[in-house]
């Protein structure tokens, strides 16, 4: 393996509603974040380390890391060398419509343990990648399908539904909604706080527990998202960024590379034609 870092992250239009990644990081690091979709990460080589429901978790090759929706997660290199990895991200209604023909589980399904040694699925997932590089769009979605599924009988249950019950968890979510409200124009925590008739450090408390994170990190997660989604309708990074509330592009650039993996440009470009040539060049990591 060279030393260089190398990412793509692109979408095949024939598999809608799932992302799609091939990289291999050295020294990057991955803040605390979550994503919309699962993450179904195939580790070819190397290890990664990533902290997920207080502990660290490690997944080395022929392993697969699975972290569901919204939950928060990190990522690092567990060895010098790094790791190298394909990863597909199906949306949860990909995820529920597979489980629903396929497996009897009952309620919203997800992961069960967030490392699964699997060769056999990590075989599946690179395979489906170099499908959609090929162009075949029936191999494409039929190893999704086999690959999702396996993962689901092997590793799969019934999520469990968050329950907002106590007062603090109702200020949690107050909280949030008022971010995701002025995500341009936040809020000091005192303010917040004052606004919802509790203290700072309270609030902080509930907001860790509702979300595993405090609420600046969930807004800069947040931002990315929207950002994200701005950058998938055709906005240029530079409005983008402003619009969610970075001071600049590359404020933008440094907070969507440590959570997505790529910068926003190399980003854009691969999803404004995802009907691309397979076999071009693999962008850096860093922007």
């Amino acid at each position: 393996m060279g030393s260089s870092e190398r990412a793509r992250h692109w979408q095949y239009a024939e598999l809608p509603g799932v992302d799609l990644l091939r990289a291999r990081y050295v020294r990057k690091t991955f803040v605390r974040h979550t994503h919309e979709h699962f993450v179904i990460a195939a580790i070819a080589d190397g290890v990664e380390v990533f902290h997920h429901r207080g502990a660290d978790q490690y997944a080395g090759a022929g392993a697969l890391a699975l972290v569901n929706p919204d939950t928060p997660h990190t990522g690092r290199a567990g060895v010098p060398e790094g790791w190298r990895y394909g990863a597909v991200y199906p949306s949860p209604e990909v995820v529920a419509e597979i489980a629903a023909e396929t497996t009897s589980i009952r309620g919203t399904p997800g992961f069960v343990r967030p490392v699964l040694d699997d060769p056999y699925a990590v075989g599946l997932v690179h395979q489906v990648l170099r499908a959609t590089d090929e162009g075949n769009a029936l191999a494409a979605d039929t190893l999704l399908r086999v690959a999702v599924t396996r993962l689901l009988r092997l590793n799969g249950g019934p999520l469990p539904q968050r329950e907002v019950r106590t007062a603090g968890a109702r200020r949690a979510a107050a909280a949030r909604a008022v971010l995701e409200e002025r995500m341009a124009d936040p809020p000091t925590l005192e303010r917040l706080a004052g606004d919802l008739g509790t203290s700072p450090f309270a609030l902080l408390r509930a907001f860790r527990a509702a979300y595993g994170m405090p609420p600046h990190a969930w807004l800069t997660d947040a931002r990315v998202r929207r950002a994200r989604r701005m950058l998938d309708a055709g906005h240029p990074p530079a409005e983008a960024a402003v619009a969610v509330g970075f001071t600049d592009q590359p404020h933008l650039n440094r907070h969507f590379s440590r959570i997505v993996g790529v910068p926003p440009g190399a980003y854009q470009r691969e999803r404004k034609n995802v009907q691309d040539a397979p076999g071009l060049p693999l962008v850096a990591s860093e922007g």
